[in-house]
């Protein structure tokens, strides 16, 4: 079992409960249409995610949606900086992290009081993020992002190959596995199927040794089949919650923070008698 692991003054105890990652956009064109431009109310939906029941605050400035155009690095920087000052100035409760594929704006987040990184490259692309994480004590959240990738007939397998590249960056940077959380990427280039099996196999994940992020919140895979816009995928995004709590994520990273809390707090109970 991983040992627990402290971000940002916040203790996490994993196979005890799971906790719920609250998603702050700042990018205009997200999927999930909740992309904020205002640092009032960035600070507003913050402080709401927290007394709703968030762990982590999770601040991101460019959209990661099948096809995006990276933005420029001025314009993320000022997107996610005076957000982040605003935060911490108001003392939002929960740690928080920064979600970039940029070392710069890692720097720049991780300097002004972010605990830690989320890459969805899984530190497989700039080495740099390493270095950066490592030099701040940073705890790192490793997606595996299959985009681009030859097709995968045992998705599990991929994934596990995947995950031992992330900690073999993380460790050549000088970061230790236990400030590492991996998460499969669910969305980031899997069909459709292979999402639905990497849910049912999430067990097998275990294999890694790290805490498991999930982020299922308003995918494609929580409506396709119904025809379901984001704005339109709590029903199922809650179905895909409560299974992959059950089946043993330790985190999982949501735009609904007050349903979602509910949906792993009665899942919990029923699986982890939490």
């Amino acid at each position: 079992m991983p040992e627990p692991l402290t971000i940002g003054g916040r203790e996490f105890v994993w196979r005890v409960r799971t906790y719920i990652v609250g998603i702050l956009n700042l990018s205009p064109d997200s999927f999930a249409g909740d992309g904020l431009s205002d640092v009032d109310d960035a600070v507003e939906r913050a402080l709401a995610m927290c007394r709703a029941g968030a762990d982590l605050i999770d601040v991101g400035g460019e959209s990661t949606r099948p096809g995006f155009e990276p933005i420029p690095l001025e314009v993320e920087l000022a997107r996610v900086c005076p957000v982040i000052e605003a935060l911490l100035a108001n003392r939002v409760a929960a740690p928080l992290s920064i979600d970039t594929t940029k070392p710069e704006v890692a720097e720049a987040a991780l300097a002004a009081g972010a605990a830690a990184l989320n890459d969805i490259h899984g530190l497989r692309g700039d080495p740099r993020l390493a270095e950066v994480a490592a030099r701040y004590g940073a705890t790192v959240i490793a997606m595996h992002n299959q985009r681009g990738r030859p097709p995968a007939a045992d998705p599990v397998a991929a994934l596990l190959d995947g995950f031992a590249a992330s900690l073999n960056c993380a460790r050549a940077a000088g970061i230790p596995d236990q400030r590492l959380i991996l998460d499969p990427g669910f969305g980031f280039g899997w069909p459709l199927e292979q999402n639905y099996e990497i849910l049912r196999r999430l067990p097998e994940l275990r294999a890694a040794g790290r805490p498991l992020q999930v982020g299922l919140s308003r995918k494609r895979m929580t409506g396709r089949q119904f025809g379901w816009s984001a704005q339109e995928r709590l029903e199922g995004t809650a179905a895909a919650i409560a299974i992959a709590a059950a089946n043993g994520a330790d985190l999982v990273r949501v735009h609904d923070v007050s349903e979602m809390s509910r949906v792993v707090k009665l899942s919990d109970a029923v699986t982890r008698n939490a």
